[in-house]
């Protein structure tokens, strides 16, 4: 009979990175419903999800698709995951709930990402999350001016260029230096 150290094996979606089960736990002992948001590079996505004995239960789930369903002519950028928060928050109150706790499972942690501009939203929508004001990215990038001044400078600068940056925007009609404004049509469509 072997003598040797006995081997423990660790949970497999803890081998295979998808899980922290030390965060997940300290999120779970909050004993509240967790707003989870996850990205990708063309959607973002926003949950309510509610934990029991029996394991998590949705309550709301919207993405980036549910805008173009309303509106929303843009891409996957920080306005649209602001706009997805704000959606999602706006909805969870529907369901009457008013508080959840933060969860971005295993990214990173970066100031003013789309993680994060989903945050504010769901936040300025009336959902009470605690979270720390200098990591929400400011109005001017939530609302897309940087991509306005961007465009107005591009355009002046390299005309091709600005028709390949922003040919998507065009294509559906979007003069990327009126973003702003597409961004707050779509914002009070989200509050009727």
């Amino acid at each position: 009979m072997a003598k040797g150290k006995t081997s423990v094996v660790a949970h497999r979606r803890r081998r295979e990175g998808k899980t922290d089960y030390r965060l997940r736990l300290r999120l779970l002992k909050s004993k509240k419903v967790r707003f989870v948001v996850r990205k990708s590079a063309n959607n973002t996505t926003c949950q309510i999800v509610k934990h029991d004995s029996k394991g998590d239960h949705v309550v709301v789930s919207t993405n980036a698709s549910h805008l173009k369903k309303i509106g929303w002519k843009g891409h996957n950028n920080i306005p649209a995951a602001y706009l997805t928060g704000y959606l999602c928050g706006t909805t969870a109150k529907k369901h009457k709930i008013k508080e959840a706790v933060f969860d971005i499972g295993l990214y990173r942690s970066t100031k003013g990402s789309k993680l994060y501009a989903a945050l504010k939203g769901a936040v300025d929508s009336g959902l009470e999350i605690v979270h720390s004001k200098e990591i929400l990215p400011d109005n001017d990038r939530v609302s897309g001016k940087h991509i306005e001044k961007y465009a107005e400078t591009l355009k002046k600068s390299n005309k091709e260029k600005y028709d390949k940056v922003f040919s998507a925007y065009i294509k559906n009609k979007i003069v990327p230096e009126t973003i702003s404004q597409h961004f707050e049509e779509i914002k009070k469509k989200i509050t009727k």
